[in-house]
C-alpha cells in the first residue's frame, strides 16, 4: 500500500463516522442511548419515528459501530457500544453549544420558558442536599433512572406526575431534573408542581453532565 492510499483509506474510515451522524434523528437516538440500554419500539416512541424507520437508522449506527444491539424474546435491545461513544456523544453536543450561539437562545426561550423558572447548579444542589433542604425529583423513564440516577434523587416519571402529587414534600424545595440541559421533562414538572402549589426549581443539567463531574 502507497502512502497516499493508506491516507485515503484511514481518512475514509474516519468518514464512516461522519456519514453515521449526518442525521439529526441519529444523534437524536445516540443522546437517547446515552441514558441506557433501549428498544427500538421505546426510541421509535421518543423520537415520533416508525419502527422501520428506527430500524434503518438504528441498523446505519450499527454499521458504523457506534452502537451494540442484543435480542431479549421479541425485543432488540440497542446500547452504546463503548464509553469512548458515550463521550464522543457528549463532546458532540459541547462542540456544538461552543460553536452555534442559536443553541443557548433557543435553550434559553424553549428550556429556561425565556429565563421565567428558577434554576440551581450542582453546587448549590449538593449544598442543599447536605442540609436535606430540598427534595430531588428525577421525572425520566423508570428505566433510565434504574440504570443510573443521581445520588437521594426520587422516582417520579413525567408522565405519572400529576397522579403522584401526595408522595411530594410541600414544606420543601423541590428540584426536578431529566436527561439533561435540552431535555423538556424536568421544565414540564417544574411548571406542573408550581400551578399545584409546590416550591420548584429546575436542575441546570442531568445525570451525563453529572457523571462528567464524577471523573
Amino acid at each position: 500500500m502507497e502512502a497516499r492510499e493508506f491516507k485515503d483509506f484511514i481518512y475514509g474510515e474516519f468518514a464512516r463516522i461522519g456519514k453515521a451522524i449526518s442525521s439529526p434523528k441519529r444523534i437524536e437516538l445516540l443522546d437517547l442511548l446515552t441514558q441506557g440500554p433501549k428498544t427500538v419500539e421505546t426510541m421509535a416512541a421518543d423520537t415520533k419515528m416508525s419502527i422501520a424507520n428506527t430500524s434503518k437508522h438504528l441498523q446505519t449506527l450499527l454499521d458504523a459501530r457506534l452502537v451494540t444491539n442484543s435480542k431479549d424474546k421479541n425485543y432488540v435491545i440497542y446500547r452504546l457500544a463503548s464509553e469512548q461513544v458515550f463521550m464522543f456523544v457528549l463532546a458532540l453536543r459541547g462542540t456544538a453549544e461552543d460553536r452555534i450561539s442559536d443553541l443557548k437562545l433557543v435553550r434559553e426561550d424553549y428550556i429556561l420558558r425565556k429565563n421565567a423558572l428558577n434554576t440551581i447548579s450542582f453546587d448549590e444542589l449538593i449544598e442543599k442536599l447536605k442540609k436535606d433542604a430540598v427534595t430531588l425529583l428525577d421525572v425520566r423513564p423508570i428505566e433510565e433512572f434504574n440504570h443510573h440516577h443521581l445520588p437521594q434523587a426520587l422516582s417520579v416519571p413525567i408522565t405519572e406526575l400529576e397522579d403522584n402529587m401526595d408522595l411530594l414534600p410541600k414544606d420543601k424545595e423541590i428540584v426536578a431534573y431529566c436527561r439533561g440541559p435540552f431535555c423538556v421533562y424536568a421544565t414540564e414538572a417544574v411548571e406542573i408542581l408550581k400551578s399545584r402549589g409546590f416550591r420548584a426549581t429546575l436542575l441546570e443539567a442531568g445525570i451525563n453532565e453529572w457523571k462528567q463531574i464524577q471523573h
